[in-house]
């Protein structure tokens, strides 16, 4: 039976993916800045294998992010009574900002990010988030009759 990574080692991973990406670093070159093959740092980034607290140090380091950074927008976790919280200093909304980490990581999401970012007009910036939200909203399905105020 293949084992499941579980959620919280994925999520470090995929933090861990995306500011590697954000920084243009190969795998290859986290790799040998770490000490490791490029095949262990697809293990970390995939969640399959788990980051150790002085593994997860060394990487902040090397992409130059506090350790904090890789829990950010994590998912709930169980107390020994069953009962889910979010992690401590995780924002309640997980369920969204995962959404926004999970596409941000993409090559898309990245390459808008990046190109948005080099925009240095401000009111630009503006209308092009008014633009794809028309956008998005004319890709959308209409709203359940009663939700827009028309019966």
């Amino acid at each position: 039976m293949k084992k499941v990574p579980n959620p919280i080692d994925r999520h470090v991973g995929s933090r861990v993916r995306m500011r590697r990406i954000l920084l243009g670093m190969s795998q290859e070159k986290l790799g040998e800045a770490l000490g490791l093959t490029f095949q262990q740092v697809q293990k970390y980034e995939k969640g399959t294998n788990r980051i150790g607290a002085s593994r997860l140090q060394q990487i902040s380091q090397t992409l130059n992010v506090p350790p904090a950074f890789f829990f950010d927008g994590a998912p709930m976790i169980e107390n020994a009574n069953g009962s889910e919280h979010p992690m401590p200093g995780v924002a309640e909304d997980s369920h969204s900002s995962s959404f926004v980490l999970d596409f941000i990581a993409t090559a898309e999401g990245l390459a808008l990010n990046k190109a948005f970012a080099r925009i240095p007009d401000a009111k630009v910036r503006k209308r092009i988030i008014e633009l794809v939200n028309c956008l998005a909203a004319e890709d959308a399905p209409p709203p359940p009759p009663g939700k827009n105020g028309i019966n």
